[in-house]
């Protein structure tokens, strides 16, 4: 599906009960990168060292302008703390359209990302049509899994992937 980066770049601010996800900021990534250089970041390719992890964070923000999707902030409401970040990633490192997550570790076990990504794949879904998305979890991420099951992604064994041990997780409307 292609889009029209002129028009259609901008990243929206979601609501849902608890939480705000919205554009990512810079003030978003000094959380971030102590998220991606830490052990947490091991079942996605981490730790990162600093220049990596600018690059997967500049790499959230330029998706919404080749794609009209991308990474969002996840913010609690009632303080405006970033808690995480809530993807659609895309392009030639991703086999499809995949739906990722992090959450800072002091707000782990809330259901943040469940809410956040219920309220994302209802956006993508209504608002860019689109018609299915993937998440790549390694098997070891229990965590992630539960997530993927609560959000009714059924497990695809046939899907490709870059990782062979991945479990895939795919979505529909």
């Amino acid at each position: 599906m292609r889009h029209d980066a002129s028009t259609q770049w901008m990243a929206p601010t979601l609501t849902t009960k608890r939480l705000r996800l919205r554009p990512i900021e810079l003030g978003d990534y000094e959380k971030f990168e102590k998220f991606l250089a830490s052990s947490r970041s091991e079942l996605m390719g981490g730790p990162y060292k600093a220049r990596a992890a600018w690059g997967v964070f500049c790499h959230e923000i330029a998706l919404w302008y080749l794609f009209g999707y991308g990474g969002l902030s996840i913010e609690l409401q009632a303080t405006g703390e970033c808690v995480g970040l809530m993807e659609i990633n895309d392009g030639p490192l991703f086999p499809e359209r995949e739906l990722g997550w992090q959450v800072f570790q002091e707000h782990e076990g809330n259901g943040y990302i469940t809410e956040a990504a219920q309220a994302y794949l209802h956006w993508a879904f209504q608002e860019r049509k689109l018609p299915t998305f993937v998440s790549y979890i390694d098997p070891e991420n229990s965590r992630s899994i539960a997530v993927a099951e609560r959000l009714n992604g059924l497990l695809d064994h046939n899907a490709p992937r870059q990782d062979p041990e991945d479990l895939v997780y795919r979505y529909h409307p």
